[in-house]
């Protein structure tokens, strides 16, 4: 599989570079203000933060605390396994690892950080059906407004049960008894028992979410500032549309982390708005490039906690 994608995303990136004129895209890519790459920096900051932060929401409704720095840390070197693996798995693992032993149990700290994903899911995906609403241009293509906000319902029909009717919920699991009743019935209870208590703090579940619709935000921000600082006429309303698309286009396993089938998102939007080819593919590219440097945080984090332990 790893193989697979690697393919597939040379070869998009191989089909896309083949046209483009590189000088001039190499022309679009040394004129980048560094004060603005700076801004777009501090801003994947403040959204590592501001994902700690509603990291530490949801542990405290299980009754589960641990440092914000902590957190902040943990997360920092999950995000370098994300973007140094050829998968996001290792940087759930990760964060798995560091709260099990507070949440005594690797099952409510699993529970937690799905829950994180996936109401950071339904933000990102509300997010993107509003941008595909508001701008009209933007409204048509493989993944307009209609899929966007259809996503998104479903999405919430989905979790809206499995939050309120806990008992409900994880009844569904019961057929699972078959391959191990024991093992399978103790991680029911705690499931039952994490969902009961998040069922029971529903400020906790709304600032979470809140704050996955404010992550998003800042990511689009984000790519906002490298393209201000590369002078390239696109603003927030647009980017609010493409960035969030091209995230949930990224999930699908095709590509190697996302590379290759982000560009190619970024240049079908990029095109119906009237842009050249090459300044979808310099934002895509500097904004990856900006992110993977941001995450040697995370390694030198990593590499700290190992030579301390």
């Amino acid at each position: 599989m790893t193989a697979v994608k690697a393919i597939v995303s040379i070869g998009l990136l191989a089909l896309l570079l083949s046209r483009v004129d590189l000088s001039r895209l190499w022309d679009v890519a040394r004129q980048a203000s560094p004060l603005w790459l700076g801004a777009a920096l501090l801003l994947y900051l403040a959204m590592v933060l501001a994902s700690a932060w509603r990291w530490d929401v949801l542990l405290r409704a299980q009754h589960v605390r641990l440092p914000y720095s902590f957190l902040t840390q943990s997360f920092l070197v999950a995000t370098f396994f994300n973007n140094f693996l050829p998968s996001n798995i290792g940087g759930d693992v990760v964060r798995i690892t560091d709260t099990a032993k507070a949440a005594g149990s690797k099952t409510l700290a699993t529970t937690v950080v799905l829950i994180d994903r996936g109401l950071g899911l339904l933000g990102l995906a509300l997010l993107a059906a509003t941008g595909a609403t508001l701008v009209h241009r933007l409204a048509v293509g493989p993944v307009g407004p209609g899929v966007l906000w259809a996503g998104f319902g479903l999405g919430a029909i989905i979790a809206t049960p499995a939050l309120l009717m806990p008992e409900t919920a994880t009844k569904l699991l019961q057929p699972l008894r078959v391959f191990h009743q024991e093992w399978v019935d103790a991680r029911i209870e705690k499931l039952t028992y994490a969902l009961t208590r998040f069922k029971e703090t529903p400020a906790a579940l709304a600032a979470c979410f809140l704050g996955a619709v404010a992550v998003q935000a800042i990511l689009v921000l984000f790519y906002v500032s490298i393209a201000r600082g590369m002078q390239i006429p696109i603003g927030f309303a647009e980017l609010a549309v493409i960035v969030p698309v091209s995230f949930i286009v990224q999930m699908a396993p095709v590509s190697v982390n996302g590379f290759g089938v982000r560009e190619a998102t970024f240049a079908f939007y990029f095109r119906r708005l009237g842009l050249p080819l090459e300044s979808a593919l310099v934002i895509s590219f500097a904004g990856a490039a900006l992110i993977m440097l941001f995450s040697l945080t995370g390694g030198v984090a990593y590499l700290r906690r190992s030579v301390l332990s």
